[in-house]
């Protein structure tokens, strides 16, 4: 008797669970456990069925060898260097700034949204702190000088989670791991990406602007106080720090000079550095600061080792031949493996975050485009892009409640989710756009390995 669809039962039981809400962790490791003694159950029944004993024997290697690995490393290191940032007061602080720049164009506050997002993903590189400082900043004043309600919300979301595949990005120091490719590497294969989609966002508004403006009105010239020199000033004090976190961070992994993971750690410093100049920094904050990283890393690294157990047995019953020989066989080749995993990922997305996603489903994919021949890094970029929509999709995007945790009464769940619709197209459009001209990616690591 074939006993294939057992380890689909096991693919199909862990999304359910999933979905239901149980711990990710658990339940990856839970269903792994049952998962490797019901074989056993069956065998007594049908002896054909075996799973090597020797598969669970090796997991406590294969947490050591994760826990050894020095590419990720670099996660806690950003994790801290975003919550620093948030606590440092310098979302605020360019958001106030630039909405007054940008205030007297059209559209103006939610080009200023688009903006910062960007350079907030640039130097933190955390979802959940950009989406709710934002939120609690930007969304009041668009409310009150009468923004569509949809576009406020979407482009709070959707510029939010820029920093999912604009570099330095935990995602991308994920995807890396998994993947086997340098994290360096898929940093600068990120950056004209991330650029492309802060760019098709802005053109967004910008037509809403034109085409609806009292969607995006200009900003009121009685409350444009700050002008001339003052104004100029101004934004040269908020605009440096972040640059040169920038710089500090990017510029010593794309010239060579730091790994991620020491780029990481001088990031950290840089933020208790931007705290303190901010009158921000005191023993508590820090304190604060490093629960908050000690929290966040622990949940990931039990979602690695839950998944590296769910692995494991996936593969003793066979599940990674079936996935293999049915994505390489699918008439098309190359495109149709390509289709089906980015359609994959995106309904996923629908339902679980990005950690689970990565560590659930590209160890699958991994291989399958190794043997199909694809460029693991041009397909990173894909998955990095792909995944940014996981915290945007309706109903359980995880930008979406955070939005919904600190948007004001007025504002529904349903206007959330509609201002989101747009941005999810554009990221997409992206998405084909790179797919067409994998060039795009591949351009700046090409410039790095050029001798």
């Amino acid at each position: 008797m074939d006993y294939d669809w057992l380890s689909i039962a096991m693919f199909v039981v862990a999304l359910v669970l999933l979905s239901a809400g149980y711990p990710v962790a658990f339940t990856l490791g839970g269903v792994a456990l049952l998962f490797s003694v019901l074989p056993t159950a069956i065998s007594w029944v049908d002896p054909e069925i075996f799973v090597d004993p020797n598969l669970l024997a090796s997991m406590p290697q294969q947490i050591f060898n994760t826990m050894l690995s020095y590419t990720l490393l670099a996660i806690p290191f950003f994790i801290f260097m975003g919550a620093m940032l948030e606590k440092s007061g310098l979302a605020e602080k360019l958001l106030e700034t630039i909405g007054i720049l940008f205030g007297p164009i059209r559209g103006g506050l939610a080009l200023a949204v688009v903006f910062v997002g960007a350079l907030l993903a640039a130097t933190t590189g955390v979802v959940a702190a950009s989406v709710v400082a934002m939120g609690l900043i930007s969304l009041p004043v668009m409310l009150r000088y009468n923004y569509s309600k949809e576009l406020t919300a979407g482009v709070i979301v959707a510029s939010g989670t820029l920093g999912q595949i604009i570099p330095p990005s935990v995602v991308l120091v994920v995807l890396g791991d998994q993947l086997g490719v340098p994290v360096g590497d898929l940093f600068l294969g990120a950056l004209i990406p991330g650029l492309m989609i802060a760019g098709m966002f802005a053109l967004h508004i910008i037509l809403v602007a034109i085409f609806k403006p009292e969607a995006a009105p200009a900003l009121p010239l009685s409350v444009r106080e700050i002008k001339g020199t003052e104004l100029a000033i101004r934004v040269v004090k908020v605009l440096i720090p972040p640059l040169a976190l920038i710089f500090l961070v990017l510029g010593s992994i794309f010239w060579g000079i730091a790994t991620p993971t020491e780029a990481g750690a001088l990031g950290a410093l840089g933020a208790i550095i931007l705290a303190g100049a901010n009158g921000q920094f005191s023993l508590k904050r820090l304190f604060e600061v490093s629960e908050s990283t000690l929290r966040i890393t622990s949940m990931v690294m039990l979602i690695l080792i839950g998944s590296r157990a769910f692995s494991l047995v996936f593969i003793g019953l066979g599940g990674n031949i079936l996935v293999a020989d049915t994505l390489q066989n699918l008439p098309g080749g190359k495109l149709s493996f390509l289709l089906v995993s980015m359609l994959t990922v995106f309904l996923l997305g629908f339902f679980i975050d990005f950690f689970q996603i990565a560590f659930i489903v590209v160890p699958i994919f991994r291989p399958i485009a190794q043997a199909l021949e694809m460029d693991l890094l041009w397909y990173g970029i894909l998955l990095g892009v792909n995944l940014q929509t996981s915290f945007l999709t309706p109903p359980f995007g995880f930008a979406l409640f955070y939005l919904r945790g600190v948007a004001p009464p007025e504002i529904k769940t349903s206007d959330i989710y509609r201002g989101a619709i747009p941005f999810i197209i554009l990221q997409l459009i992206v998405l084909v756009i790179l797919v067409q001209f994998p060039e795009i990616v591949s351009f700046l690591p090409s410039l790095k390995s050029a001798p």
